[in-house]
């Protein structure tokens, strides 16, 4: 007969294919301070609750703060028989301390205990993964700063479209990392749920305190519905979800510092230590981190599809289908957070081409848009004025001249609205200048959202 602590009700062995198959151990290991820490919580509660003794609880504590001892300092013994990180703590609680060890497992099921555990760690990893969102933050801000006067071109469709700060451009990609912050602050208020008392699916008789346990470990709430406690993810998939629209943002970025990076745009260097060369050709400097991040992204919509379609047809409560979400949240938050330290150090390096920059606009045509305003100001209707422009566009092409550089004469050939102005208006400082509104490209716009942003 095996030595399962369910085995009571078998008359067979478990078979060793079964073991294998069926055994969490080899990643929720990583789960054990959380699991020691629930298990304390509940000791204690139990004995506060006289369900078992103080001296009992007191018993339990010490054996689980040695266990966990033992684990972070490697002389912990895992094996594939314990199935899970639960059974293998209670397991060595029970050789350490003897029958008083099997009394933990009183009033909870490994299904309330598995979903406080991963609730623990989720908490846990959202805060670091904030944390490490504010220092890439600041890397961009820094970024920013040090380059407050470079203009750029902005793109639509990857064509010139409109001349931009490059501290404009860089704070886009501020924001949307702000707003994946504040996604992982929601997903924290529905992970910060205390699932422990929930049992197997109906809770127990056992007179629990729920809010005692939920204070020890921090929890600002309880759950409501034991069924609903035990048998649900959600919130794994909301952190999913957030950390795939986080990924999105990166792999943008991704694809634009590869494109800037290239020798026909030139626009920036990656630092060296953040690229590889080719085994075959010597003057090659590839963007892998760039690359890699990018290629990651999809890994994470893969673990998010993958808990989706794990959860789509589970009937109430707990299905042993449910263990499958640990590998793709921990592979998310590995990830995550890999990208986002490797990241915030990779933009410090960043060498930055102005004069690569500037050459990219020398014909002037990104100044369009701003002659047909200037027309519109003129009292010329925006269609008549964008039919003009569109005709000195095409002149301008025909004849190899840059739109910034046309001569008063030439500008009237086309209208008579032109006046002198427009020349001293026509350059790339001013029209960038001109959009000093909230939200705009603006020196003046860009400085005040960077204080606001180091005032926060």
């Amino acid at each position: 007969m095996n030595n399962k602590l369910w085995s009571g009700r078998f008359k067979e062995t478990t078979n060793k294919l079964v073991e294998e198959f069926t055994a969490s151990i080899p990643f929720d290991w990583k789960l054990y301070k959380y699991d020691i820490a629930g298990s304390i919580a509940h000791a204690r509660m139990l004995a506060k609750k006289g369900i078992t003794k103080k001296a009992e609880a007191g018993k339990i504590v010490k054996g689980l703060k040695t266990i966990e001892k033992e684990i972070d300092s490697g002389k912990f013994r895992f094996s594939i028989e314990d199935e899970d990180i639960h059974m293998a703590v209670e397991r060595r609680l029970i050789s350490l301390i003897g029958d008083t060890g099997k009394k933990l497992h009183t009033a909870r099921s490994r299904n309330d205990q598995v979903s406080l555990d991963i609730r623990l760690y989720l908490r846990d990893e959202i805060k670091g993964i904030i944390s490490l969102i504010k220092k890439f933050q600041g890397a961009l801000i820094l970024l920013a700063k040090k380059n407050i006067n470079l203009i750029m071109p902005g793109y639509t469709h990857l064509q010139q479209a409109q001349p931009i700060l490059f501290s404009h451009h860089l704070l886009a990609y501020y924001e949307m990392f702000k707003r994946d912050k504040e996604r992982l602050e929601d997903c924290y208020k529905r992970t910060d749920v205390m699932p422990l008392g929930s049992g197997a699916l109906a809770g127990t008789t056992f007179p629990i305190d729920r809010g005692y346990v939920a204070r020890q470990l921090g929890f600002d709430n309880v759950t409501n519905n034991s069924l609903d406690a035990v048998s649900d993810r959600d919130f794994v998939i909301e952190f999913l979800a957030a950390s795939s629209i986080m990924m999105m943002h990166f792999s943008r970025m991704s694809e634009e510092l590869i494109i800037w990076s290239t020798s026909e745009f030139g626009f920036i260097e990656l630092p060296d230590a953040f690229c590889t060369g080719s085994s075959m050709m010597p003057q090659k400097k590839n963007p892998d981190v760039a690359e890699l991040v990018r290629g990651k992204t999809g890994r994470i919509y893969g673990n998010l599809l993958s808990l989706l379609v794990l959860m789509k047809g589970l009937p109430l409560s707990y299905n042993r289908d449910m263990q499958e979400d640990k590998e793709p949240l921990f592979d998310t938050v590995d990830t995550l957070k890999a990208a986002l330290m490797i990241y915030t150090e990779m933009i410090k390096g960043i060498k930055i081409s102005r004069n690569r920059i500037q050459s990219a606009m020398a014909d002037g045509l990104i100044l369009a848009t701003d002659v047909a305003d200037y027309l519109v100001k003129k009292a010329v209707p925006f269609r008549t004025a964008h039919e003009i422009v569109g005709r000195i566009v095409r002149y301008c092409l025909d004849k190899g001249r840059p739109l910034n550089k046309l001569a008063l004469s030439e500008w009237k050939g086309f209208s008579s609205k032109f006046d002198s102005d427009i020349l001293k208006m026509i350059t790339i400082e001013k029209v960038v200048e001109k959009r000093d509104h909230i939200g705009g490209t603006s020196k003046k716009q860009v400085l005040k959202r960077i204080r606001e942003i180091e005032d926060l």
